[in-house]
């Protein structure tokens, strides 16, 4: 039976890179997924400051923003440029060490254009280092403890007073940006406290129910505080949604 030897080099030569690609090429490709997945993590339909869409961008790990064009994603919207790295062996099965790089690529975002269709488009890194932004607004905290402390208590066979429950809520000297709610029904008072923090997903919101021998003060899940769900209100205050599965 003949053997067939296969020499080391040509095993050698097939581990080189994927598909014909040097490790530089591998290297890029990877920087350029790093900054398609922050255009899907920052893209949004609605209109934007364009400083707020590069701050987005600028807090994501292994993403620098190096340019923004633009005042807004409305209209033709906004281009950012974004450098990120990629990463790849160098010299294919046996490598011993890796070939680093690092890319700049540019993105745009409007509201008129899903911002796939303009593609990532590489480009020559400007000069200078990462753009630097101030730290988001905060969003005024709901005094969870200090409400339930602060709402009146009602015996049994007695009816809510909502004027009672209201100066109670006034008592605690809320931020003016935490949305107050209150709603009688049948004897029951229900009472939602909402803020929006900036550029969130979900509100943040307390609920609290005062009847007649029960006063109870609670935060939605989070699933529920979603836009259009329905869990930072009054109607929700008073017949509560059924838990999410």
């Amino acid at each position: 039976m003949r053997r067939f030897v296969i020499p080391v080099v040509v095993l050698l030569a097939a581990g080189c890179g994927v598909g014909g690609r040097s490790p530089e090429d591998q290297a890029t490709e990877q920087a350029r997924k790093l900054a398609d997945r922050a255009g899907n993590r920052i893209y949004d339909s609605r209109t934007r400051p364009a400083q707020d869409v590069a701050h987005r961008a600028a807090d994501l790990d292994g993403v620098e923003v190096m340019r923004v064009t633009g005042a807004s994603t409305a209209g033709d919207g906004i281009r950012l440029v974004l450098r990120t790295s990629g990463t790849a062996p160098d010299g294919g099965w046996f490598a011993t060490s890796t070939v680093t790089v690092r890319r700049c690529f540019e993105l745009r975002f409007s509201t008129t254009t899903e911002w796939e269709h303009y593609g990532t488009r590489e480009v020559t890194c400007p000069a200078g280092g990462p753009l630097a932004f101030k730290p988001w607004p905060k969003a005024p905290r709901i005094p969870f403890e200090r409400l339930r402390k602060a709402l009146p208590r009602v015996p049994e066979g007695g009816r809510a007073d909502e004027a009672k429950v209201r100066a109670a809520v006034g008592s605690l000297r809320l931020d003016p940006a935490v949305r107050r709610e209150f709603q009688t029904a049948g004897g029951r008072v229900g009472v939602a406290l909402t803020v929006k923090p900036y550029w969130a997903d979900t509100a943040d919101c307390v609920l609290a129910i005062v009847e007649p021998g029960h006063t109870n003060v609670w935060t939605p899940p989070r699933v529920q505080r979603m836009p259009g769900e329905g869990g930072c209100s009054t109607a929700n205050a008073l017949n509560p949604l059924p838990p999410p599965h």
